[in-house]
């Protein structure tokens, strides 16, 4: 998914209120992203809409957020 893609997704689960999508989208976002700042950026997101949504990978995300340093 090119960038402008992964936008047009973001801003219509954004509208939709899918957190599925959302913690989905912003997961791909952060693979895409090219900086280490940037992937916390996103995966910040993922996680934060994953615990909002209390799906299971919310506990992945943390971790991967601490292996980061990010938390």
């Amino acid at each position: 998914m090119n960038a402008e893609t992964l936008d047009a997704a973001l801003l219509a689960a954004h509208e939709a209120g899918d957190r599925a999508a959302l913690i989905r989208l912003y997961m791909a976002a952060s693979e895409a992203a090219e900086t280490p700042q940037a992937q916390s950026f996103y995966l910040t997101h993922a996680y934060v809409f994953a615990l909002e949504a209390g799906a299971p990978e919310a506990a992945d995300l943390r971790q991967r957020l601490r292996d980061m340093g990010a938390i």
